[in-house]
């Protein structure tokens, strides 16, 4: 488990924005045993809740494993997701198999993960294009000319109810099934990833019976995806972030003005590989996970610049109740103030 707070490195605190991004580059730096460490100790835990669901028969300790194992895919995606930006076990053809697999069955084929996560962070939080991996967010303006569809769709993928069954509506609906309709030739693994699932889930079904049908296969993905729907949203869509357009938008102010710092527990923390650290990983893609924690602590501005929230219900309700961006306020609004701005 990652330390809550990592030896403290001297780092002269940079004044410039390009000298913020210098000062990061030390770290951006694997350990290549550690990577592996990482990746074996993360895979033996998800196995061994995969087991405790299969072999052990009451029910609520098939529950307690089920969820214990979507906790553990996370973990795992965290190590994809740092694989697919090149910081761990980067030209490792034993990393390239295991994690182009591990995305089909995380419903996250390679192609479309990494072209949206890619401009996701190239513009993030950039008005009219930060809805390319990841949530979409328009002006309040923008808001009055939708129809009445486009406005139901567009505050329904932003609902606690779609983001609480992101396994259907992000996964299944966004990342696979929209993108081979938009482009069969170039993702053309996503349907591969759709059939993949489904036979996984026969098979599950066939093989173990419906029990380690629900608690195996749906209860695992219905935690992971829920929670990692809810990190997408929540690592940019917080009380303080901010929205620009593209004159008025910066890489290095994009990374710390709109980027979240998600404060956890040591277990979540965990369990989420250092993701809360999101501000960090945005001013610099190509740090470990597992360093994060120590470029945070070690650079002070990274540290005075952090925007906090967390999963506490209080937080949790604050960023959903952010709805449009304000551009003559510099804020979001809720779904309230959106309601006045649009009937005046």
């Amino acid at each position: 488990m990652e330390a809550q707070a990592p030896r403290r490195v001297t780092v002269k605190q940079p004044s410039e924005r390009k000298d913020l991004i210098l000062a990061t580059r030390p770290y951006a730096h694997e350990q290549r045993a550690r990577s592996w460490m990482h990746l074996f100790l993360a895979v033996s835990v998800l196995v061994g809740c995969y087991l405790g669901v299969i072999l052990l028969d009451p029910l609520w300790s098939k529950a307690v494993f089920g969820i214990l194992a979507g906790l553990s895919l996370v973990r795992v995606f965290i190590l994809y997701h740092d694989h697919q930006h090149k910081s761990i076990l980067n030209r490792s053809k034993p990393a390239d198999v295991f994690f182009w697999f591990f995305g089909m069955w995380m419903l996250s084929p390679p192609s479309i993960w990494k072209r949206s996560h890619d401009h996701h962070h190239k513009h993030n939080s950039k008005l009219y294009t930060s809805s390319i991996g990841s949530f979409p967010v328009v002006t309040v303006e923008k808001y009055k000319t939708l129809s009445r569809g486009e406005r139901f769709a567009y505050n329904f993928i932003r609902s606690p109810f779609a983001i609480a069954f992101g396994y259907l509506f992000v996964f299944i609906i966004g990342m696979c099934l929209n993108s081979f309709i938009s482009n069969k030739g170039k993702h053309w693994d996503s349907l591969i990833t759709l059939v993949f699932h489904a036979a996984l889930g026969w098979a599950t079904w066939y093989f173990l019976g419906w029990e380690d049908l629900v608690f195996a296969f749906f209860l695992p993905y219905l935690v992971t995806f829920s929670l990692g729907s809810y990190l997408f949203y929540a690592q940019h869509n917080f009380p303080g972030t901010v929205f620009a357009d593209k004159n008025g938008w910066s890489y290095v102010k994009a990374a710390l003005d709109s980027s979240s710092y998600m404060r956890m527990n040591p277990v979540l923390q965990w369990f989420t590989g250092n993701i809360g650290f999101h501000h960090v990983h945005h001013l610099n893609a190509h740090i470990p996970f597992y360093r994060l924690p120590e470029v945070h602590y070690a650079i002070p501005e990274l540290r005075l610049r952090a925007k906090p929230t967390s999963l506490r219900p209080a937080d949790v309700i604050a960023c959903f109740r952010l709805k449009a961006w304000d551009p003559a306020q510099q804020r979001m609004v809720t779904r309230r103030e959106l309601r006045q701005r649009v009937a005046a």
